[in-house]
């Protein structure tokens, strides 16, 4: 990267929606020498991280461990409840309802798509209607926060729906909810939540979570959608010995015992509550840059922040990230050059997020924006009055 001017912008700062900061402690446990995955002392370390991956599905079922990334699980979940001929409702409102459609129908499942408009929540009366169109289907897929636009959708009410049914599943991808919004599993009847390590969890991408409820542990018995590595089952089997199937990520697992211990201390509402926090401050001092948020349901995980016409989005994200060390996460296809997306998960402290917010607008101003320091300064004080009640 390019020398930096500026001694507070030396020190490299990532507010992406994922991969997100890391704390010591967990780049500590990364460190540590290999150890086997057939031993006791591994054990203990995969029965305490499964044990608290409980806590944060707020579920009494298995959560289950997967070497993959979130997209993993989400095929995971396919092929573990459903069969080739299947049909499946799938909201698609951005990158990754679009993607989970089309694994679908990679394992011969026919995806009825729910479009939605990006940016935009989905609608109760739609879901129903959709319903009411698909008699067949035998699942909804949704995202809770749909990470390509910064959008929640309403998953209580969703799972209220198909709660009153044995013959469909509501399965969520949680990947950036889990930690970020309150999102019981058990309380709310979801059937599948998938969840990924490189989010609220704090550790380098490369586990995927998955957890069904009772009902789709019945769907799984008549499931025909071919798998063997991703055959929870037998995971499951393997789990209740204190292994896993396979060989084991180590590392991976040891770090994310640690992380789940820091995730839950005191509690996950606290983490939940700084999350809200960090997304809030950031919400208000796009404002005072005189920016505009994308989405109409936005989710705490992360903001998507409109970017001036003037502007190339791409251009002012790539040129704050080698002027000012500050790394932020620009839009995908349609969105590509119009939003900035900030994240909020992971180890951020108060003062990266305020260096974010002040890179931003100078980022803004290097390109020609009409944007004054003094907005800049009050974007930065408005970040710091919001936080400063708040920390780790």
């Amino acid at each position: 990267m390019a020398f930096k001017v500026f001694s507070k912008f030396r020190k490299y700062r990532l507010l992406a929606p994922g991969p997100v900061p890391m704390p010591a402690k967990v780049m500590s446990a990364l460190s540590e020498p290999m150890i086997h995955h057939r031993t006791p002392e591994f054990n203990r370390h995969l029965v305490s991280a499964l044990t608290q991956l409980n806590q944060v599905f707020l579920t009494e079922q298995p959560v289950m461990i997967h070497a993959a990334t979130g997209s993993g699980a989400m095929e995971s979940a396919l092929v573990n409840t459903l069969s080739p001929g299947d049909e499946v409702i799938a909201i698609n409102s951005g990158k990754f309802g679009e993607r989970w459609a089309k694994m679908a129908e990679a394992h011969g499942i026919k995806a009825h798509m729910l479009e939605v408009p990006w940016g935009e929540s989905v609608k109760i009366e739609q879901v129903e209607q959709a319903l009411m169109r698909h008699t067949r289907a035998k699942a909804i897929l949704c995202q809770a926060s749909e990470t390509s636009t910064a959008t929640v959708h309403p998953i209580q009410e969703i799972a209220a729906i198909t709660g009153k049914r044995n013959d469909v599943l509501f399965m969520v991808d949680a990947i950036t909810a889990l930690g970020a919004m309150e999102m019981p599993m058990d309380k709310w009847g979801i059937d599948v939540v998938v969840s990924g390590s490189q989010k609220a969890f704090m550790i380098p991408t490369g586990l995927s979570f998955l957890a069904l409820s009772e009902k789709a542990w019945q769907f799984n018995e008549q499931a025909k959608c071919a798998r063997f590595y991703f055959d929870i089952k037998k995971e499951k089997e393997a789990n209740e010995k204190g292994q896993t199937f396979f060989s084991s990520c180590v590392s991976h697992i040891k770090a994310l015992d640690v992380a789940l211990k820091i995730m839950l201390e005191p509690n996950l509402e606290a983490t939940i509550k700084r999350t809200h926090r960090l997304s809030k401050a950031t919400k208000e001092a796009v404002k005072v840059l005189g920016m505009g948020i994308f989405s109409n349901s936005p989710s705490p995980a992360l903001t998507a922040v409109l970017v001036p016409e003037n502007i190339d989005g791409e251009k002012l994200r790539s040129h704050i990230e080698e002027k000012y060390n500050v790394t932020f996460m620009g839009g995908q296809d349609q969105l590509k050059g119009k939003i900035i997306r900030i994240g909020h998960l992971g180890w951020i402290e108060n003062s990266d997020l305020k260096i974010g917010i002040e890179a931003l607008g100078l980022g803004l101003k290097d390109l020609g924006h009409p944007i004054t320091k003094e907005q800049i300064r009050e974007a930065v004080f408005k970040t710091g009055e919001i936080l400063e009640s708040t920390g780790h």
